[in-house]
């Protein structure tokens, strides 16, 4: 299939040629290599036989076919094909994947890939320019290393929820899973550093990518607050630790978001609003008093904000240069006319599904437009494809299928 963007792809994507094995499951790991495959690389999807990416059979909602939608949305791109890592002719038929592989990203739980046989030290030594990334909950090493991790506590360990919510003590996690898409995205970013190293030095390397440490990592503001007073930062809502007004707030008919971050916003919105008497209120005169003074400035604001509808007000802002938006919903994100324009929902033609909705590509490519090259692939449906481009014959294929490389059981 084509781009959607142009329906044409002006030369090879950057990623063509590159081989991936994805031996990973539910959200961050498939969620990096479709990253990997929206750019051309090869992603080969190694699942268990019988049940798969155990994505396949999530959510509370059935599709036409076998596979959630969640699966649908994660794994476009890819091809299928079932494996025993527990059987040796598995092993083996991996083995041989590898030798031409440039990329590996699994996230089992740490030393599950040791005791398969199948780590990066074994691996490396097949392939010396592979480059080996474990995504896990807390990382390879370290105390809670051999905790199971999950997006909910990683967000409750990295300090992501005590910044989430209201801080009226009821604990709050951020409405998207943050650890595993951001993990996703540090993964990725560490697997195309190594990857271009490799491309140079011809040696890969072991990535350790874990959704604590990437849920950490977002903390910039906070732990800036925390390192500069000492004190561990609160929850503020929709508010910005570092400017105000900076939130949503309450108009005649419902909330939207708006923020005068600096005094000549402020000026301007105080003119909007007819508001003298807040522009000349020594509570109100800096940065820093508005920081200090924040909930009585909304309160404030919001008895103005009252007179009119919100969609008034926010053309009202945006007219005078005051950043400001309407607080949407998915439907109503993905149908606004922006959202279109963008191409954030596509639409994906699946065999058993029909058209599929997709999220559209985040990064759009000017050069090498992203293209949906495949539907997200049936379990092993690409088994014997794959095997064959691998040099393995019909004889061999049927072989390993005897000695339980695609069995369920041992």
């Amino acid at each position: 299939m084509t781009s959607p963007q142009t329906g044409v792809t002006s030369r090879p994507l950057p990623l063509v040629g590159v081989k991936v094995l994805d031996i990973s499951q539910v959200m961050a790991g498939p969620y990096t290599c479709m990253l990997l495959a929206d750019m051309g690389a090869d992603v080969i999807k190694i699942e268990p036989p019988g049940s798969g990416d155990q994505t396949r059979g999530a959510m509370g909602f059935k599709m036409k076919g076998p596979d959630s939608m969640g699966f649908l949305n994660m794994n476009r791109n890819k091809r299928s094909i079932t494996i025993n890592l527990k059987s040796d002719a598995g092993k083996k038929i991996l083995f041989e994947l590898v030798k031409d592989a440039d990329i590996l990203v699994e996230n089992y739980r740490p030393g599950v890939m040791k005791k398969l046989g199948v780590s990066y030290e074994v691996l490396s030594k097949i392939n010396p320019r592979l480059v080996y990334a474990s995504i896990s909950g807390f990382g390879q090493s370290g105390p809670w290393a051999d905790r199971p991790g999950f997006d909910l506590m990683a967000q409750a360990m990295s300090g992501v929820m005590a910044m989430t919510g209201h801080g009226d003590g009821r604990p709050v996690k951020a409405g998207v899973p943050v650890a595993d898409i951001g993990c996703a995205l540090f993964a990725t970013y560490g697997i195309l550093s190594a990857y271009i190293g490799a491309k140079n030095t011809g040696q890969g390397q072991y990535i350790d990518a874990s959704l604590f440490d990437s849920a950490l990592a977002f903390s910039i503001w906070d732990t800036a607050e925390y390192w500069g007073t000492g004190k561990p930062p609160v929850a503020l809502g929709t508010a910005n630790r570092m400017s105000a007004p900076y939130q949503a707030v309450k108009a005649k008919n419902e909330y939207f978001v708006m923020g005068a971050t600096n005094n000549k916003l402020w000026q301007k919105l105080c003119e909007i609003l007819e508001r003298d008497d807040l522009f000349n209120d020594d509570l109100c005169k800096t940065i820093s008093n508005r920081l200090a003074n924040r909930e009585y400035i909304i309160d404030e604001l919001e008895k103005s904000f009252a007179a009119k509808d919100a969609n008034v007000w926010i053309d009202e802002l945006l007219a005078k240069g005051i950043p400001a938006g309407p607080i949407l919903d998915y439907p109503r994100a993905f149908a606004s006319e922006h959202g279109q324009h963008r191409q954030m929902k596509i639409e994906i033609d699946h065999p058993l599904e029909g058209k599929v909705p997709n999220i559209g590509f985040a990064v759009k490519m000017q050069g090498t437009p992203q293209q949906v090259r495949r539907h997200p692939p049936l379990l092993g449906e690409h088994t014997h494809e794959v095997l064959k481009e691998a040099g393995f014959t019909a004889d061999q294929i049927k072989v390993f299928e005897q000695d339980g490389a695609f069995s369920v059981e041992q």
